[in-house]
């Protein structure tokens, strides 16, 4: 079976979920290559098997290159203590789970290989197509969009899980679209977040030398005051020749100031420190 075949399966399982990205109508029937609302609006499957729900063309600095070391990086384990310890939040039964931000998809696919022997209904989305079209290419049987994040192109309590790895939130949107009672698992950087690439690229004095998740932790807090924290730490040993993706994978190299780093600063990169705080609720 070709992958838009599979893709277009996937969508047609759980058809209900979906709604119009134009009129908000619920999406109804698949007809060939296309889903269609109620209304008659049409969108269709692109060649990588996946639907694009935004109205116009995305605004994103985040590309190809980036996304690539990104999967470099996931892959050889970065963020796995991460993605095992939001495993571990979840009951043991098939669920519905929101990727937010998934990029190029590698924590949805590790996410389901800590849940061996349960069919969840994966879906992520990103406004990135550069992403998108990377985490198609997963074997992973999970469905990929591109959505903005502010207006979900699904209808309300649709998800059990929403998940979201260092993205912006949109905590009205999320709770739209969670069910009554469920979860939402927000990871967030700390202020030792892979600081040693922070005073690489800045030195250990500059704005961007340093983090403070505080406003972004208030902020949870406020839209769920019955929710926990979990801090996620441990040290990561950067794969040999990895140094420079690990560099490009994070938004670090884009400020102001920053360092031209050599091969030989690179190779100081051998060990990271991965600093994170797990945010946990649910929906009243």
């Amino acid at each position: 079976m070709k992958k838009v075949e599979k893709k277009r399966q996937l969508v047609a399982q759980h058809l209900e979920i979906f709604r119009c990205p134009v009129c908000h109508q619920p999406i109804t029937k698949l007809v060939g290559n296309s889903i269609v609302c109620t209304q008659g609006h049409q969108i269709d499957f692109n060649k990588h098997g996946y639907l694009h729900f935004l109205k116009g063309a995305a605004d994103t600095e985040y590309g190809r290159e980036m996304f690539l070391a990104r999967r470099q990086l996931l892959s050889a384990g970065l963020f796995k203590p991460i993605v095992r310890q939001i495993a571990q939040t979840l009951p043991n039964r098939a669920l519905k789970i929101l990727d937010v931000g998934t990029g190029e998809g590698t924590p949805l696919k590790q996410l389901a290989g800590f849940r061996p022997g349960i069919t969840d209904y994966l879906v992520g989305f990103d406004i990135s197509k550069a992403g998108i079209t990377l985490a198609t290419q997963l074997d992973l049987p999970a469905f990929f969009c591109v959505a903005d994040l502010r207006q979900l192109p699904f209808v309300n309590d649709s998800f059990d899980v929403v998940t979201e790895l260092f993205s912006p939130s949109d905590y009205a949107e999320f709770n739209r679209v969670l069910k009554p009672n469920g979860q939402l698992l927000k990871v967030i950087p700390n202020s030792d977040y892979l600081i040693e690439v922070r005073h690489l690229l800045y030195g250990s004095t500059a704005r961007h030398s340093h983090y403070d998740n505080s406003r972004v932790r208030e902020l949870f807090a406020k839209h769920y005051p019955g929710s926990r924290v979990q801090r996620i730490r441990y040290r990561f040993t950067v794969p040999t020749g990895l140094q420079a993706a690990l560099v490009e994978m994070t938004p670090l190299h884009w400020g102001k100031g920053i360092r031209q780093l050599t091969a030989t600063a690179l190779a100081k990169l051998r060990v990271v420190t991965v600093d994170v705080s797990l945010l946990m609720a649910r929906k009243n």
